[in-house]
């Protein structure tokens, strides 16, 4: 049991695991065809909350009366955290999302651009090949179900999709800010 917890340990510091999962991300909600954009760093991390916590997925499936037939939480995912993300000021964050957002910008996997106040996400035609070839691996399937289950259920404004989550799960609100979320 200590080898397991070693290695999933060690997979939070791996940023290929957290570079490949927002990147599966952005491309389904690109529309797989890059025709859409996520619009915010904040909706995004809200976003990568539930594909990071599949046990949160389930239970924000539940809110509204749905299941999670496909890719539901295995039992180990029930038990350990392997990508720890903390209470930010809103919401679940991770320090390292404009560090993953750069690097995938820089190796031409994304785009990102300002409009106005806002900055929108999107997928290159790269990043497309990259993702369709992270599609064939049979250890992604979890992640690209649960993040086209994301995309069907959670495509919110940022600002709604925040309002969810707090109302969801308060016990995020009450934890400190910088307190992981476990």
């Amino acid at each position: 049991m200590k080898d397991l917890f070693n290695i999933l340990s060690s997979l939070e510091k791996d940023e290929h695991i957290h570079l490949g999962r927002l990147l599966v991300l952005i491309y389904v909600f690109s529309g797989e065809k890059n025709k859409g954009e996520i619009e915010g760093l904040t909706k995004l991390a809200k976003l990568d909350f539930l594909l990071r916590y599949p046990t949160y997925l389930e239970r924000a499936l539940n809110k509204q009366h749905k299941k999670m037939f496909k890719s539901p939480p295995k039992d180990y995912e029930k038990t350990s955290v392997e990508a720890k993300m903390v209470r930010f000021r809103y919401g679940p964050w991770d320090f390292r999302y404009r560090r993953f957002i750069n690097t995938l910008v820089g190796m031409g996997q994304l785009y990102l651009r300002k409009e106005g106040r806002s900055y929108f996400l999107g997928i290159t035609e790269e990043g497309i090949q990259t993702a369709n070839q992270l599609a064939q691996s049979s250890e992604l399937t979890d992640i690209f179900e649960r993040s086209r289950t994301i995309k069907t259920n959670f495509d919110f404004t940022g600002t709604n999709l925040m309002r969810f989550i707090y109302s969801t799960f308060p016990e995020i609100v009450s934890l400190q800010y910088g307190k992981e979320i476990i």
